[in-house]
């Protein structure tokens, strides 16, 4: 198994084999974002990824998920994902997930047959990062697209049946755009209706844009009482039936997990009792920070 620099994944790809099928990131300006920065993007070459599939089928008795690397393996062309699909399918008959990274840019290039087929031969899900539904937070974070094309993306995965994991970030607007992120970033979940909503908070990491900002006071983060209110607002709009949603990253002060048919109350209690007493909140030092 050959991998090239940092590879990232999900929290739930923690079991999963990992097969980088394209190197680094194909948008890689987020202001945020630190990952993929030692490489630059290049997709693989496919023998050298059949090579990896072939040498982990020696190398592990029972492989049950399989998660393409690094960010954006749908941008690949459409007959060697299948290529891979069927390489994975035909090695690995006990696979029963094959997730990866999709950007707005990679599912937006592939046509509505594509996506069917590759579903067909095994893409399970992919994750995709929202972070904000209010443009004014997308604009400044250089994310390269609004909030109206992120969802017809996501909505254009849903219904050629894969299933769809979509992030956003409480904190992203900072104080001056805290309502706005909150209620334009619900109202995108809710547009959308994933499968999973996955919030995570903001950390800052250097070498970024957005660590400068911070240092010289353009950009004032949220405190943690902030933050809650923000999380707040956000739960309190959403309306997505059927999605679970996570907050349980190690980014996140306040831990919370549940479906949006039922659950919704009890998040909002639990966010309630940590706004009164803040010292139900993680250590910070749990965050990173």
């Amino acid at each position: 198994m050959n991998y090239y620099g940092s590879v990232y994944r999900p929290p739930s790809e923690a079991r999963s084999l990992i097969v980088q099928v394209t190197y680094g990131c194909s948008h890689n300006t987020c202001a945020f974002c630190s990952m993929y920065k030692e490489k630059r993007f290049a997709v693989r070459p496919l023998e050298e990824v059949l090579a990896d599939f072939r040498e982990a089928r020696g190398l592990y008795p029972h492989v049950e998920k399989i998660f393409l690397a690094d960010g954006d393996a749908l941008v690949r062309k459409a007959g060697e994902l299948e290529t891979i699909l069927d390489t994975i399918r035909a090695l690995f008959p006990e696979c029963i997930r094959v997730t990866s990274y999709a950007s707005p840019d990679s599912i937006n290039i592939r046509s509505d047959e594509e996506l069917k087929v590759l579903r067909e031969k095994g893409l399970s899900m992919v994750y995709m990062g929202l972070e904000s539904g209010c443009d004014a937070v997308l604009e400044l974070m250089r994310k390269g697209h609004d909030a109206a094309f992120i969802v017809e993306m996501g909505r254009k995965v849903r219904r050629n049946g894969i299933a769809l994991s979509v992030t956003a970030i409480t904190g992203l607007g900072g104080p001056a755009l805290l309502e706005r992120h909150a209620a334009e970033t619900a109202a995108a979940f809710n547009a959308m209706n994933p499968e999973y909503i996955g919030m995570l908070t903001l950390m800052v990491e250097p070498g970024t844009p957005l660590y400068d900002w911070v240092q010289d006071g353009s950009f004032r983060l949220l405190t943690p009482a902030e933050d809650l209110r923000e999380t707040r607002l956000l739960v309190e709009g959403l309306d997505s039936p059927g999605s679970v949603f996570r907050m349980n990253h190690a980014s996140n002060y306040l831990a919370l997990r549940g479906t949006l048919n039922g659950d919704k109350a009890a998040m909002l209690a639990a966010i309630d009792r940590a706004a009164a007493d803040l010292s139900l909140l993680r250590p910070e030092e749990w965050r990173g920070l």
